[in-house]
């Protein structure tokens, strides 16, 4: 997922990994809906992000290699994750749907 185009600035480069994020939101959006953060909420999503930085941090402490998702993934999930929080938060999350593919 990762964009091997190269930003000359940083606000281009922080719009490009928003752009990532988009898409992978829209990826896991597609396999898994929105019962999973409705069933538990803010609580339920806090709990998610805890668990990956767990697992971040496991990795680093131990200067692990990971054998399935990579840390930069995890670093996306987390961040995926503060925004669906966010819009959870302003109620959007539960009131709004994707757009159909065009």
């Amino acid at each position: 997922m990762k964009n091997t185009k190269q930003s000359q600035t940083l606000d281009a480069a922080f719009a490009s990994v928003n752009d990532e994020l988009l898409k992978m939101f829209l990826k896991k959006h597609q396999d898994y809906g929105k019962g999973n953060i409705l069933a538990n909420g803010e609580l339920g999503i806090a709990m998610r992000v805890s668990e990956k930085v767990e697992r971040a941090k496991h990795l680093l402490v131990n200067n692990q290699t990971p054998s399935n998702e990579s840390l930069e993934e995890t670093w996306i999930d987390i961040a995926v994750y503060a925004v669906i929080a966010v819009l959870y938060k302003r109620k959007q999350f539960q009131e709004l749907e994707v757009a159909p593919a065009a």
